[in-house]
């Protein structure tokens, strides 16, 4: 299985860092953190399928002399163990996170922050005893309980449909507010999926550069228009002038009459009136008075302006309904 050899290469990573931060004095670690390499998070989605999984494997091929636990258990329990400090963080999802299913109840301590939703009061006991009362659990779409510390907290989090999720995704937009690479630019070769050799890069930043802003090479030599993709208008000819002289100018539509895309229309027209682009997705799905599509941009509905104007004059406002 590919998922036993990322576990074991991740655990040796996991290792040569603990050794090259053994060597860092302390101050320089906590004001340098990128030197012992890139931070890298894992993501294991439903563990209680994967460990069973794991563990079937393993019997499988198993040979006398070999140890009991499968090897990439163990792998996991170490980068559990001493990952964070070395920047290897692990984002675990479970339907039910029992000791078994995680590989030991010392593992499952290892996770300082809890997400529970839609729990029943059995997993609240067990993933979570120590606070108490219990909450009742919300029948909101993306309402969760964060449990940190001992202190449980109610929290909204973004409930996007798969297209939605998708979009997002593929948006190129990071958590510094900066976009991908331009579309003038070739896109940069993906890595195999098996390769680890930039994480022992210690001279990594937190966060890559920013792409350059000068063309490529295969643009260099061509006119400005060239990489533009939009085609350069050809020269105009006197009938088209005379033309153009005699006949009215169309005039620009209304604000109103406009089709946008609702994070379009949210920031140019609605933020005012609307609490967050997320209330309006979630207004979207479930409110029975929201404003049909008035087209489509490639696979993205897009809606008149005056229509989602005139359903957030007279949408309830807060305290009376869950738009907000």
């Amino acid at each position: 299985m590919r998922l036993n050899v990322k576990l074991i290469r991740l655990a040796h990573e996991g290792r040569r860092r603990l050794r090259l931060a053994e060597q860092l004095a302390d101050d320089v670690l906590e004001r340098e953190p990128w030197r012992v390499g890139p931070r890298l998070v894992i993501l294991l989605e439903e563990v209680n399928a994967t460990m069973a999984q794991l563990k079937r494997h393993w019997t499988k091929i198993r040979e006398t002399g070999d140890p009991k636990e499968p090897p990439a258990v163990d792998a996991l329990a170490e980068i559990l163990f001493m990952g964070r400090q070395v920047r290897l963080h692990v984002l675990l999802v479970a339907q039910s996170a029992t000791a078994r299913a995680i590989g030991g109840p010392e593992m499952r301590e290892n996770f300082s922050t809890r997400i529970l939703v839609r729990y029943t009061l059995n997993a609240w006991r067990m993933l979570v005893p120590e606070v108490s009362p219990i909450p009742m659990p919300s029948q909101h779409n993306g309402r969760v309980q964060v449990v940190t510390r001992g202190r449980a907290q109610e929290t909204q989090v973004l409930n996007l449909s798969n297209e939605e999720a998708r979009q997002w995704a593929m948006s190129g937009v990071h958590s510094k507010g900066t976009t991908g690479p331009s579309l003038h630019q070739p896109p940069a070769p993906a890595a195999p999926p098996d390769d680890f050799a930039d994480a022992g890069n210690t001279s990594a930043p937190e966060f890559p550069p920013a792409p350059a802003t000068e063309p490529p090479a295969s643009h260099r030599d061509l006119p400005a228009e060239a990489g533009s993709l939009t085609p350069s208008p050809s020269p105009a000819t006197p009938a088209d002038t005379a033309a153009a002289a005699t006949s009215p100018a169309q005039p620009a539509p209304a604000d109103d009459d406009q089709e946008m895309g609702l994070r379009e229309a949210y920031d140019k027209h609605l933020s005012q009136t609307v609490a967050s682009l997320e209330a309006l997705r979630w207004a979207r799905a479930n409110d029975p008075e929201f404003p049909a599509p008035a087209g489509k941009r490639g696979t993205a509905f897009l809606y008149r302006v005056g229509d989602l104007k005139k359903w957030a004059r007279n949408r309830p406002r807060a305290g009376t309904t869950d738009l907000d």
